[in-house]
């Protein structure tokens, strides 16, 4: 039996999928991972290939919109495909979701699935009932690959009744909605809190992301510079990396804010964990996700959280038990939450105490992955 996950950033793979993988590979599969510019990533290629995984190219763009580029992508993938003859595809983001299901079905590959991690800039705006002629052609490519998916995973409520509502599916198309990529709560463990000179825990941000204004972090910002000029010892720390995508942030705003002293940047890292150790409250002011991946692992090492009432951020925080939820784009909110941390120290550990009770019991990663194989019939 084999089974094949087609995505189109291949360091997400061992991040978010790796523990769905190994537990699919312990069943007896057969691995096979297909993705774009393997060349770019030498040393994820590598580990994969460690474990006895497949890894293929496949000549995906992953932001550029190029029909050349797109259609030879199809037929590709379709080749590959015929050539694995795998039993099971999965694919997850946008481009693979299309493209890999499409390709899956002329193939005629018995079980395919797609998984829809977060809807980004595809989406964004279209409850306004303007969207761009871009997005009314991936909204369409949409609802003709998912036609052909036996089944589709959402990571939050909120992502699937917005394409059923904008008819992206058949009514009669299985869905079923999962938590998230889940987390490894033994790798992501309780760390102890910072404190100050006398001992108390202090308010210590931290905010983990592409840095993308659709991920809030000027906001972020804003709040942080706002913070500091009335209480100037508090920190925030900075954690991603300027992204290609039209709502990226530009080098001349980071630079600000690091030479301004607002954020303390700590650059891209391949293990977030010493970042999360050295803060104490979690923010994430996105404008919607999937389900968040970095406020998991905040929580799974007992980090209260402050994210926005949006889709994907509102299913992990409950209001005034692990954290806060403020309104999409106000500052104001996010300012008012964090003063919260500051003036009663107490709330943190209070919080993130609960934050790890959750992410054990809603968040761990292999109830997650149990759930999604039991839905795709690996048993």
């Amino acid at each position: 039996m084999k089974f094949l996950m087609i995505c189109s950033f291949l360091p997400s793979v061992l991040n978010f999928r790796g523990k769905l993988l190994e537990a699919i590979a312990d069943r007896g599969f057969e691995i096979h991972i297909m993705a774009p510019d393997l060349k770019s990533f030498p040393d994820e290629t590598a580990k994969l290939r460690d474990l006895g995984y497949h890894v293929h190219w496949i000549p995906m763009h992953r932001t550029e919109a190029n029909p050349i580029y797109d259609i030879k992508a199809l037929l590709v993938i379709y080749w590959m495909i015929r050539k694995i003859h795998p039993n099971y595809v999965i694919s997850y983001t946008i481009k693979p979701v299309i493209y890999g299901t499409l390709a899956a079905w002329l193939a005629k590959v018995p079980h395919r699935f797609a998984l829809i991690t977060g809807l980004g800039y595809a989406f964004q705006n279209v409850e306004s009932g303007k969207p761009s002629i871009f997005q009314r052609l991936v909204h369409g490519l949409y609802a003709q690959a998912l036609k052909y998916a036996e089944k589709v995973f959402f990571q939050n409520p909120d992502d699937l009744k917005l394409f059923q509502q904008m008819q992206l599916l058949n009514v009669n198309k299985s869905t079923v909605v999962v938590n998230g990529s889940g987390v490894n709560v033994q790798d992501f463990n309780v760390m102890p809190l910072p404190v100050n000179e006398q001992g108390i825990v202090k308010a210590s941000f931290l905010l983990i992301a592409r840095l993308l204004g659709d991920k809030g972090v000027r906001e972020y910002a804003k709040a942080a510079r706002i913070i500091k000029a009335q209480y100037p010892e508090t920190e925030f720390h900075l954690v991603g990396w300027i992204d290609d995508n039209p709502s990226a942030i530009s080098q001349v705003e980071l630079d600000t804010w690091i030479e301004n002293k607002t954020l303390n940047y700590w650059g891209k890292l391949s293990d977030v964990r010493p970042a999360i150790a050295a803060s104490s409250v979690y923010v994430l002011p996105s404008y919607r996700e999937g389900t968040p991946r970095t406020v998991l692992e905040a929580m799974a090492m007992g980090r209260a959280v402050i994210t926005t009432n949006a889709p994907g951020c509102r299913e992990t925080v409950s209001n005034g038990v692990n954290g806060y939820l403020v309104a999409v784009k106000s500052v104001d909110d996010l300012v008012q939450a964090m003063e919260y941390f500051i003036k009663d120290p107490q709330l943190i550990a209070y919080m993130g105490q609960h934050s790890r009770e959750i992410a054990l019991n809603k968040y761990d990663v292999h109830h997650v992955n149990q759930h999604m194989m039991s839905e795709m019939e690996i048993l």
